[in-house]
């Protein structure tokens, strides 16, 4: 069955996936940095989205290692990148449902302490069930190779276990379903409490409600709440695609721009959430803006230090024929 069912994965794929989980490599490892640098960016939200971030960085390298494999049968590492796959993946559905219920009890319920309150389950939830399932399909040998069927290269269920589709829901599915339907009623939910809340505001603030900055600001988190879940449906709808292809049993999982979109899917949400939450929020962007053209402000003066010194070291002739006969008397004395 592995062999009959196998999906081919072209060269131009793998540099093009691979490519994908680089920049969520290094768009998780932005938004940690901006994090830990920042101690005024370490707010809950933002702590949350580091936890989210460190399983999109863990997920981006197993699969970029899957990639580079392109694993074709059973083997130690095939089995240890699925578990790590397995693994990540499931934990950045939970922590990115977790933000979104954060920010519906922190806005909506309009209660912080509430909120906060929740941030041990979450991470009760968010590792520890992935943790598990993890574990439990290790345990049963469910995890190994599975011919690219549901993947691109990489390792997850066993395609020849008589109930991997059990597991495929078990180990990631189930959960892409779960998000996919809680996401969007979460944050049509804070939308619709935000613009109420503005209008009611207008009533009495209308002086700050015109202002351009005030609207500006408004209209971008309103873009963003727009933007999350449908980056996340965007994403990760091409491997429901292949997913639900294969319980067809039809051939059209093996089409190479729907592998290719599986594939870009599956990695590239650490560098979309860097996107969102590093180069198009403006104050942390000015700060990054500053931070480079500071340094590289630096490395311009050192340089021309460095040049100058050079200068003078070569030039101690020229230095002496200017000095004065006065100067010297002085220095003699």
């Amino acid at each position: 069955m592995a062999e009959t069912n196998r999906t081919d994965v072209y060269v131009y794929e793998q540099v093009v996936i691979l490519a994908s989980c680089i920049l969520s490599f290094f768009g998780s490892f932005l938004i940690i940095c901006t994090y830990v640098h920042w101690l005024d960016l370490r707010t809950t939200p933002r702590k949350l989205l580091v936890y989210l971030s460190v399983s999109d960085l863990l997920s981006a390298l197993s699969y970029f290692y899957g990639v580079v494999r392109i694993f074709d049968s059973d083997s130690a590492d095939c089995i240890a990148q699925g578990a790590i796959s397995t693994f990540a993946n499931t934990s950045s559905f939970f922590w990115t449902v977790a933000i979104a219920i954060y920010l519906y009890v922190f806005i909506v319920k309009s209660s912080q302490r509430q909120a906060d309150n929740l941030v041990l389950y979450f991470h009760l939830i968010s590792w520890g069930v992935p943790f598990a399932i993890t574990v439990a399909a290790l345990s049963l040998h469910k995890i190994g190779y599975d011919a690219s069927e549901v993947s691109v290269g990489w390792c997850w269920v066993n395609i020849q276990a008589e109930d991997h589709v059990l597991w495929m829901l078990l180990t990631g599915k189930i959960w892409e379903f779960i998000a996919y339907a809680t996401l969007p009623v979460l944050y049509i939910l804070i939308k619709i409490h935000i613009k109420r809340a503005h209008a009611a505001l207008s009533e009495y603030r209308p002086i700050l409600t015109s202002s351009p900055i005030s609207h500006s600001l408004s209209s971008m988190a309103d873009r963003k709440l727009t933007l999350i879940p449908i980056i996340f449906i965007m994403l990760r709808v091409w491997s429901t695609i292949r997913f639900l292809l294969l319980l067809a049993g039809s051939s059209a999982g093996h089409n190479p721009v729907l592998v290719t979109l599986h594939g870009i899917g599956n990695t590239f949400q650490g560098a979309a959430n860097c996107i969102m939450f590093v180069l198009l929020t403006p104050s942390i962007r000015s700060r990054l803006v500053a931070l480079l053209c500071c340094k590289g402000q630096n490395r311009h003066w050192s340089s021309e230090s460095v040049s100058q010194n050079r200068a003078n070291a070569h030039t101690p002739t020229q230095r002496e024929e200017n000095t004065s006969p006065r100067t010297l008397e002085n220095s003699e004395e």
